[in-house]
């Protein structure tokens, strides 16, 4: 998919016609007006979307670990930026593990909540990728993560958002954790009832077993009008530490609320992580220290979603336009906290051409993955009646990857 979008086409009509202008000092001139001019426009992306097929294999599998959702990716030098990636972390929520022999799932197979993966460098090879998650007494698979905190029940259970390595506090991954429950055995027959935050030291390596978990007050409980909240699913590290070109020293958190999926932001700095009293959220106007006065930057977004910064200054905000649309979504904001522009439309899910059942969601980048002058861009795949059409479709349910190549 090649597509230019121009929202303000007088506008560019008329920086080009200046640029065209007198002789070569006023030319050059007129092209540093034209690209400052580019830097601060929010309705124009110029791109070429392709799909990226050695990452998609990279997670098409038999054995083991076949399937997962929630991929986030966590570089562990602390620097997301492009092509800067010596070993990745994934982390991932619910999946699936067992054993698919000539293309069709054998009995056995298992979904646990939460699973986590290690990749060596930035480029997609199988051979240098692992997978892991727990397993109980009798060798069965469980979940990575589980709750453990004052707040959580017996039968809670986490999917984990974004994280980040905190060179602040000693080089800890803080990692976002939703606590689920189960509420009926429908489609969607779940809710989030807490977030959570979890330390995982520096060097620590699966099952972590010196994590730390903490509540955290970063859960928004709604009315039937205005939906619940929660941030996490989305970090931008935004200091000197973490290679950001423009660092102002914080860490900027972003969630999602409510049915129009409206995306707000926190920021504070990496020090002051976990003292939920120096958090401030942003309010319409300024940063305030009252959560409920979050205003929202922008909508139409998915729970999990990614803002990243461009080499020309501005911040792309990916996500899946309306949660589970079928389109992988843009807006271009002018800092981390926008203003954010109208949504681009940058690729066009196929899967849910294919049946009807499937659905496509929860898009974003992985800027320490990707190459300079491009996105990596993931969106997960999933059904209605997962269980019975997993069984028919045993590689749907795995992330998918599109090179978003910006000019």
């Amino acid at each position: 998919m090649k597509c230019t979008l121009v929202l303000t086409a007088a506008l560019s009509l008329l920086s080009g016609a200046f640029a065209s202008c007198g002789g070569g000092a006023s030319r050059n001139t007129g092209r540093d007006s034209a690209r400052a001019a580019s830097a601060r426009d929010t309705t124009r992306f110029d791109f070429t979307a392709t799909s990226a097929a050695r990452w998609d294999s990279l997670f098409y599998r038999d054995h083991g670990w076949f399937g997962a959702d929630g991929i986030f990716s966590i570089p562990l030098r602390g620097v997301d930026t492009a092509s800067t990636s010596d070993s990745t972390m994934f982390v991932f929520s619910d999946t699936m593990i067992g054993d698919i022999v000539d293309g069709k799932l054998r009995p056995g197979f298992t979904m646990v909540h939460n699973t986590v993966a290690y990749i060596a460098g930035s480029a997609p090879d199988s051979s240098r990728i692992r997978f892991y998650w727990k397993t109980d007494a009798k060798g069965r698979p469980t979940s990575m993560f589980t709750p453990r905190t004052p707040a959580a029940s017996d039968s809670d259970y986490y999917w984990l958002g974004d994280g980040f390595v905190n060179h602040a506090r000693g080089d800890s991954i803080y990692l976002f954790a939703y606590r689920i429950r189960n509420i009926s055995d429908k489609d969607f027959g779940f809710r989030e009832v807490g977030n959570v935050v979890i330390v995982i030291p520096p060097g620590s390596r699966p099952p972590f077993t010196d994590q730390r978990q903490m509540d955290t007050p970063l859960y928004l409980e709604g009315d039937s009008a205005s939906g619940d909240g929660s941030f996490g699913g989305a970090i931008l590290v935004n200091t000197k530490a973490a290679g950001a070109a423009s660092p102002d020293g914080y860490v900027y958190v972003y969630g999602v609320k409510g049915q129009r999926k409206n995306v707000l932001v926190a920021r504070v700095t990496p020090a002051a992580f976990t003292d939920f009293s120096a958090w401030r959220f942003w309010d319409g106007k300024g940063w305030s220290r009252d959560i409920d006065s979050s205003a929202p930057i922008a909508d139409r977004a998915s729970n999990e979603l990614s803002v990243s910064r461009l080499p020309d200054g501005r911040y792309a905000m990916v996500f899946q336009t309306d949660g589970l649309g079928s389109t992988v979504g843009l807006r271009l904001g002018l800092s981390p906290r926008g203003p954010f522009g109208p949504v681009i439309k940058l690729w066009d899910c196929p899967e849910v051409k294919e049946n009807k059942h499937f659905v496509t969601y929860n898009a974003k980048a992985h800027p320490a993955l990707s190459q300079p002058g491009e996105l990596l861009i993931s969106y997960n795949v999933n059904a209605f009646d997962f269980f019975h059409v997993i069984t028919a479709y045993p590689h749907l349910y795995r992330p998918r990857f599109i090179r978003v190549a910006y000019h």
